[in-house]
């Protein structure tokens, strides 16, 4: 849980200094918020898989328990699962039916140059990403409005939100030819998870995290343009290495 005096109420968002009491016996009582007048964190007493369903369909007060009530702390594990996956399909992508079905290839995988330096592209747009939605936000809040804001809760929140992408995890274990609808959709489904954390974090409105949102795939889209557009690649590279 998180430390005392940070927990929010799911529900209305304001402070709570503690979500259940402990009384005599085992006996707990959900703590009652003074502002809207119900439980302040309902999930500490629901299943795991429910609070998960709850997350996948991008209610707050889901995202609340989460960012708030809990020390979840794979949000750097999910990051970079999530980017190997996406890595080994752009890496197949380039290979296209030359690639085996052998599971066992995997490993061989991991020994080509082209596989790190999907890996790396994908990091690099992802770190755009989030530089260009923090530092709207930072420009907004902070400069703007005269606010504060926690850039490492917010970091912590766009990096637990992409858990959409594991859905790209079936296409690693079945090598699932994905059409561009379905990784559309999910990408979709990533901002719309981004979006929703922001609103969270930040108790703003929805255009304001969507903007911000914007602005970071914006920042992610021209990096990777530029990339694209560098006059060397990794072939080139490892040619130059093994020259």
């Amino acid at each position: 849980m998180g430390k005392e005096g940070f927990y929010r109420c799911v529900e209305c968002s304001r402070k709570a200094a503690e979500l259940h009491r402990d009384y005599s016996n085992g006996i707990l009582k959900i703590t009652i918020c003074g502002s809207c007048q119900k439980p302040v964190d309902k999930y500490i007493e629901y299943d795991p898989v429910i609070i998960l369903i709850d997350a996948i369909l991008c209610k707050a007060q889901a995202f609340r328990h989460i960012l708030f009530n809990t020390s979840l702390n794979i949000h750097w594990k999910l990051c970079v699962f999530c980017l190997l996956c996406e890595a080994y399909l752009r890496w197949s992508a380039l290979h296209g039916s030359e690639q085996s079905s052998d599971p066992a290839d995997i490993i061989r995988y991991t020994k080509e140059w082209e596989f790190y330096g999907k890996f790396g592209l994908a990091a690099l747009e992802l770190m755009a990403f989030c530089s260009g939605v923090l530092s709207f936000l930072w420009l907004w809040v902070s400069c703007l409005q005269g606010g504060s804001i926690e850039l490492n809760l917010l970091l912590r929140g766009l990096l637990l939100s992409c858990y959409g992408k594991v859905l790209l995890v079936p296409a690693v274990i079945w090598e699932h030819d994905y059409s561009p609808f379905c990784l559309g959709l999910i990408k979709l489904f990533v901002l719309t998870s981004n979006s929703q954390a922001i609103r969270v974090i930040l108790n703003c409105s929805r255009r304001l995290s969507l903007v911000a949102v914007c602005f970071g795939l914006l920042s992610e889209t021209l990096t990777a343009q530029a990339c694209s557009k560098l006059p060397w690649s990794i072939q080139d590279i490892q040619d130059m290495w093994t020259s």
